[in-house]
């Protein structure tokens, strides 16, 4: 087995240095200087081996810092129930998303591939191996941060160690769950494609730990030591079940072979790509539109593509309505809730840029533009002149923006009517700004990802992601989004500084499409 790993663990390094290594050649200013005589270089390839496993160990520990710190330390101010509590009462909640959505062993990946499909590796040991190694991996990460933040919430010593133990067991359950669902029923879980029960469960734990404690209701610290102690219990007897288990080879040749984690042929891949976007496609031949040129060729889409477009914005849409709803009706009859509320619209405008990034369609409506569209039109000369390019960002731009516009203009009409019933403010304007960049911000992320996709164009023919200038704008948008949690400022100020932003950013960024989206829109090698 330890042979199996460290055979596993090269593969996986090799994958990462020659990923690293295509990235660097995806970003223009290095595109020219880099060649492919790069992937020879024993000298890089053993300096990528050298990151790699540095980086191996950073990411053991900063992923479980910033989890710790970002997802609820940070947030622990926003709450008047006990810090110490609270704390435990959110990890709770969180770890069981985490074993419900990554349990590390039915995540299908390139180096499963290459590993179990292509070089035959035993199924058995290979999983077993790096199931051992990720959950180490887990309890090494997390201790340290446990403890210091532990320490300054003042929770006990010996419920801080076995709070590492909780979620490796929490993640050893849902994995025997997931095996007995194989052994049952022949279920292969996809955790990059989960099931639909899988979402419902997660939005109630989000709920949960998120929500409960704005009510003052916060599990109290002896439930969640009986409840992680439970879980430890219990792992036991699913770990043997685990280690006994015979049949991951069937699982692995499901879940690979049928995944879109690699494909045998283009044809193969073309084929899968084809089935897949025909489920989100109206196959309705009588839609007709009234437009001329690109806004024709643009509305048939849009019409057939309703699935993807709007279906997920009016779910959007009503939870919200529901929610707002429900605060008036909070506020309306627990009068001592007004003076939290009313500051946090006053206050606390920032946490929405998260929100808003959160809500919005950009990313996956462009995804769905190129699957299901420019996929096959970009391999047409015609498609690629200036004039078509830049007349269908036109129509599209417009799509975006209405689309995601229906989410915000009700978070934008409930802030203001929610700060009004909570106690209102001495000025008026904070009414007009709270409208006003929320709007904002809606169409700041509909042009940015609409920009970022024609400036970037960072599909290939077999639609993966091959710009490494595109990934980071990505990870660079995330996170200076969350980052927004942490600040407090007056509405004022924050909403028009925010509203000012995104005029002028989307002004440039058209400008920039304009200008250069007919030399860079084009089919990634």
């Amino acid at each position: 087995m330890i042979r199996a790993f460290f055979l596993s663990f090269s593969l996986r390094n090799t994958y990462r240095v020659n990923s690293f290594i295509y990235s660097l050649q995806q970003i223009p200013l290095l595109r020219k200087v880099l060649s492919n005589q790069l992937y020879k270089s024993r000298v890089l390839k053993v300096l990528g081996n050298i990151f790699s496993i540095l980086w191996e160990i950073v990411s053991v520990f900063l992923g479980k810092f910033l989890y710790l710190w970002l997802m609820i330390y940070a947030l622990l101010s926003l709450y008047k129930t006990t810090s110490s509590e609270t704390f435990l009462h959110i990890f709770f909640f969180l770890t069981l998303i985490g074993a419900v959505m990554n349990t590390y062993m039915f995540n299908p990946t390139k180096d499963k591939y290459y590993a179990m499909v292509l070089m035959q590796m035993d199924a058995r040991l290979y999983t077993l191996s790096n199931y051992v190694y990720a959950m180490l991996k887990t309890l090494v990460g997390f201790y340290p941060f446990v403890f210091l933040f532990g320490y300054f919430l003042q929770i006990p010593f010996w419920l801080s160690f076995f709070l590492p133990w909780g979620v490796c067991s929490a993640k050893i359950l849902m994995s025997f769950y997931n095996l007995e669902k194989y052994r049952k029923k022949k279920i292969v879980i996809n955790e990059n494609n989960p099931p639909k029960t899988y979402w419902v469960a997660v939005l109630v734990f989000l709920l949960c730990a998120y929500g409960l404690p704005l009510l003052g209701i916060v599990l109290p610290w002896y439930i969640v030591s009986i409840l992680f102690g439970l879980c430890i219990f219990l792992s036991i007897f699913a770990w043997i079940k685990i280690w006994h288990f015979k049949s991951y080879d069937k699982i692995y040749k499901s879940l690979l072979v049928s995944s879109t984690v690699y494909f045998n042929t283009t044809e193969v891949q073309k084929e899968m790509v084809r089935e897949n976007s025909l489920k989100n496609i109206e196959l309705d031949t009588n839609f007709v539109s009234h437009k001329n040129g690109y806004a024709y060729f643009h509305d048939l889409f849009v019409k057939r593509h309703q699935k993807i477009l709007t279906l997920a914005v009016k779910k959007q849409a009503f939870v919200l309505v529901i929610l707002f709803i429900g605060i008036v009706i909070l506020l309306l009859f627990n009068q001592d809730i007004h003076s939290e509320i009313n500051s946090l619209f006053l206050t606390y405008l920032p946490y929405f840029v998260f929100i808003m990034y959160l809500l919005n369609r950009g990313q996956t409506v462009t995804q769905a533009m190129f699957i299901n569209c420019d996929h096959s039109m970009l391999t047409y000369r015609f498609y690629r002149t200036p004039k078509v390019i830049l007349g269908l960002f036109r129509e599209r731009l417009k799509t975006l923006i209405l689309v995601n516009l229906l989410p915000a203009l009700i978070i934008a009409i409930a802030l203001p009517v929610l700060l009004f019933i909570s106690g209102g403010t001495d000025n008026p304007l904070n009414y007009l700004v709270l409208f006003v960049s929320i709007l904002a911000m809606s169409i700041f992320f509909s042009v940015h990802y609409l920009v970022l996709y024609y400036l970037l164009q960072p599909y290939n023919i077999q639609t993966e992601v091959k710009s490494g200038t595109y990934k980071i704008v990505q990870w660079l948008t995330y996170f200076v989004c969350y980052y927004m949690i942490q600040i407090q400022l007056p509405t004022i100020s924050f909403g028009i500084a925010v509203s000012i932003f995104c005029v002028l950013y989307s002004l440039i960024s058209l400008f920039l499409a304009y200008k250069y989206a007919p030399k860079t829109f084009k089919l990634r090698l």
